[in-house]
């Protein structure tokens, strides 16, 4: 018992270093640009998509999903190693609170990025690649949920919200976490939805941006800033 506890909390310090790597910023940054001084202000698949267009968008995507995937799978597999006894890191056994620790961090370290003074994304696409490394149901009815409401209405941010507050529900009723794994979905669910609370309040005013691809590909984005909170 102690050596898995003892590779929990590696795995954990591991997957919120590894998704702390702010890859948005990376990206833009390749390309002679600050995402953070354009649209939204922040890192994530959209505010690249408005800013540099849907390449630079498409890579971001899949460079937080991608980081998301491999340190949940890494950790399966370094967990599964020390297991004790008799447990499994079946969603149903009280060992898998171990992998929702190291889901939490995944979206937490994405969130508040080391390498950012603690500021980030808003978890979403990280979110969903730790998700599918960790027990892939789980991501898959988070995309769904998430497109159900994303594609008609081009809100990203209601998309997002909605499969983060799917997130410990379906955990708990579908797929039958125990309680103690449970309460790091819970956790992750109010951290994402308080990443949104700006985007939340202006979709109940009707003021939320619809998804837009900047069709240029970053060439018109002036080098200066052009930031605007939404």
């Amino acid at each position: 018992m102690d050596a898995f506890l003892v590779m929990t909390g590696i795995c954990m310090v591991f997957s919120f270093a590894i998704c702390g790597i702010p890859f948005g910023l990376i990206i833009s940054e390749r390309q002679g640009v600050d995402v953070r001084q354009h649209g939204s202000g922040n890192i994530g698949m959209t505010n690249v998509a408005r800013t540099l267009g849907g390449k630079a968008a498409g890579i971001t995507f899949a460079c937080d999903v991608g980081k998301g995937v491999v340190c949940a799978l890494v950790s399966r597999i370094l967990l599964g190693l020390v297991v004790p006894v008799g447990s499994t890191l079946a969603p149903t056994d009280p060992a898998f609170a171990a992998m929702t620790l190291v889901y939490a961090c995944c979206v937490l370290g994405h969130v508040f990025s080391p390498y950012l003074n603690f500021k980030g994304g808003k978890g979403i696409s990280v979110g969903f690649g730790a998700a599918l490394g960790m027990y892939w149901p789980v991501g898959a009815i988070l995309m769904a949920v998430f497109l159900l409401l994303a594609l008609p209405t081009r809100f990203i941010s209601l998309g997002s919200v909605a499969a983060a507050l799917s997130l410990p529900i379906q955990c708990l009723f579908l797929w039958h976490f125990t309680p103690w794994a449970c309460l790091p979905m819970l956790i992750v669910t109010c951290v994402v939805v308080w990443a949104h609370r700006g985007n939340i309040v202006k979709l109940v005013r009707g003021e939320e941006s619809r998804f837009t691809i900047n069709r240029q590909g970053g060439k018109t984005v002036d080098k200066g800033s052009t930031l605007r909170r939404d």
